[in-house]
């Protein structure tokens, strides 16, 4: 094509003898384990050139063992770089502006969805890597919003777009493109493969090479790479090492678990995959400036803790399985599932944290709640929150057919009432969602629609044609604005809030993502935890009522250290060591601390 600028220059001899020792070792065990059968030499310096090229040096010691790529003042916005519209700046701008204008002082970090030229969903269909997309902005704009903002960005990194410069080259037969893409044949056995879609999993397309059947995991749009080349690796390498270039500072493996293919097995998490992690942790580790990679794995809780690794893979994985579980609980007014989930919950390791949202751009996942809820509690959820103008998304399984794969709602609508109907405990509801998410171990990440209390956007589906749109509306800027100014509207009321309780958090060393965690047995209308500074200073009781009615409970239940001054960061009501019940309004959350920081 006439703009493809892909490349995959060969590197020069002896080039990797300038890296440090421990990180040439780590990269040629991992390389050894992912390529066996290729010349190992040659693998780490093509690695070491496509990470590290121009004659640029990595650090000399590996920051690997810390906790100090983040602090309690962290949390992330999640947003489309188009969120925002008004038919006369580009989107990106108007984005900018809302940062600077309306969250600077509140959020650390801007996760911006796939901003790339793309042909389908929403973005993750890209065409080009090194390029932002035109109706979007430009390269400057990103750079502008990473100046104040941790800038965190999406490699999707198992699958580009059909019409892509890449893909084009492979149809072609060019060299080496031609063995960039997954091929398999309908002959083969593939009914172990693990699908987060219900359509045909390969796609047929004629090539200079004669017809193939290209691997197609998500959509027939969206065609799988062939990691089995290490050319492909190398290719991301370069693409990364430019995104860093500029401005990325976290980086989010997109559907990461499917990067490995093998017929006849489950495809999904493989072991090659995690060295894949490993190999891109090791290079993040010895980078310049500090860099986080974050793995999006919306898959059942326990596979989804696999990709810390033993510290050596993930800084960060999304807390998937805290969106279904946290509307099971408020819907349904009991802590049961939630608290038995939490309890099982492993802390961090050094170096590691959890990323706890609540709903994103997708929907909420059923997946990870596999195992935690049963059959029963999912389908009462779904059939509530369709009552609330919700959708399903389904799976193909092996063995059972169609599955609910996600509920697509806006979060706001999706707690405007319980299983018993709609109330007029909405708000309260929902900042008790936000209140649980923001007090739990790990970084807290916001969508953009959750903080605007955004709703459910049905015209965007029927224009789209699928389910995921009814959480991604645009906003005409203007008429945001105007919301937001009106002291009265939901949207202003939400918002206010939701900075309230940001900044709250953000002076608590309690709140530190690694800070000690315990689960409280409050009763099953209560959830309820305990944090505790890195230093022991600071100690907080994050107690929630998840019912609609008055709950009390004894303050000697919150094992309360006598003789000091215990208050809620969130009332300011003083809460005595050996005093009378704690009340608790339908969903009243409070924060209960012996050394409240409120400035």
């Amino acid at each position: 094509m006439e703009n493809f600028t892909y490349a995959t220059p060969a590197p020069s001899v002896g080039s990797s003898k300038h890296f440090p020792k421990r990180l040439r070792e780590g990269l040629q065990q991992l390389l050894r384990a992912i390529y066996p059968e290729h010349d190992q030499q040659d693998l780490l310096d093509q690695a070491l050139i496509a990470f590290w090229p121009d004659g640029n040096l990595p650090r000399q010691r590996s920051r690997m063992a810390a906790n100090t790529l983040w602090s309690e003042k962290d949390s992330y916005v999640i947003t489309y770089g188009n969120t925002f519209i008004d038919g006369e700046h580009k989107p990106l701008d108007l984005l900018h502006d809302f940062l600077e204008s309306r969250l600077k002082d509140s959020v650390t970090g801007v996760h911006i969805l796939p901003y790339f030229p793309f042909t389908s969903d929403d973005g993750f269909a890209i065409t080009d890597y090194y390029s932002v997309n035109s109706v979007l902005g430009a390269w400057e704009d990103i750079e502008r919003i990473s100046q104040n903002f941790r800038f965190m960005s999406d490699l999707v990194i198992n699958h580009c777009s059909s019409q892509s410069g890449l893909f084009h080259e492979y149809l072609l037969g060019h060299e080496p493109y031609d063995k960039f893409f997954f091929e398999a044949s309908p002959d083969d056995d593939l009914t172990a493969v693990v699908r987060p879609r219900a359509h045909p999993l390969l796609r047929q397309v004629e090539t200079a090479n004669g017809p193939k059947h290209v691997w197609c995991t998500f959509s027939h749009d969206q065609v799988d790479f062939d990691f089995r080349n290490p050319q492909v690796l190398f290719e991301f390498l370069r693409i990364l090492r430019f995104h860093i270039s500029k401005g990325v500072k976290t980086l989010r493996l997109d559907a990461i678990a499917f990067l490995w293919k093998e017929v006849g097995t489950s495809s999904i998490h493989l072991q090659q995959t995690h060295e894949v992690v490993r190999l891109m942790r090791l290079l993040a580790d010895y980078n310049e400036s500090s860099l986080i990679l974050i793995t999006e794995t919306n898959v059942p809780n326990f596979e989804n803790l696999s990709y810390f690794g033993n510290r050596n893979e993930a800084h960060v994985v999304y807390n998937f399985s805290l969106p279904p579980l946290l509307l099971h609980a408020l819907l349904n007014g009991t802590s049961r599932h939630l608290s038995a989930w939490q309890m099982t919950m492993p802390p961090a390791q050094l170096g590691c944290t959890y990323f706890n949202f609540t709903a994103s751009h997708d929907g909420i996942g059923v997946r990870p709640a596999e195992g935690l809820l049963d059959d029963d509690d999912i389908d009462g959820m779904i059939e509530t929150v369709k009552r609330f103008g919700g959708l399903v998304s389904m799976r193909q399984t092996a063995d059972r057919g169609p599955r609910p794969y996600e509920i697509n709602i806006a979060l706001y609508d999706a707690l405007q009432g319980t299983v018993k109907g709609e109330d007029q405990w909405n708000f309260e509801r929902f900042l008790c969602s936000q209140t649980i998410a923001m007090g739990l171990e790990g970084i807290p990440g916001f969508y953009i629609h959750s903080l605007l209390a955004t709703s459910n956007d049905h015209e965007g589906v029927e224009k789209a044609g699928h389910n995921r749109a009814i959480n991604r509306h645009r906003w005409h800027y203007p008429d945001l604005l105007a919301a937001l100014d009106d002291e009265t509207s939901i949207h202003a009321r939400v918002f206010t809030a939701m900075k309230r309780l940001i900044d709250i958090r953000s002076k608590q060393p309690a709140f530190h993502p690694n800070a000690t965690q315990f689960t409280l047995q409050l009763g099953d209308g209560v959830f309820g935890f305990w944090r505790q500074s890195l230093d022991r200073s600071q100690s907080i009781f994050a107690v929630h009522n998840l019912t609609d009615e008055m709950i009390s409970i004894p303050a000697m239940s919150l094992n309360l250290i006598g003789g000091e001054d215990w208050s809620d960061l969130l009332s300011g009501d003083a809460i005595q060591a050996f005093g009378d019940a704690i009340e608790f309004a339908p969903y009243q959350c409070r924060w209960i601390t012996n050394r409240p920081t409120r400035r």
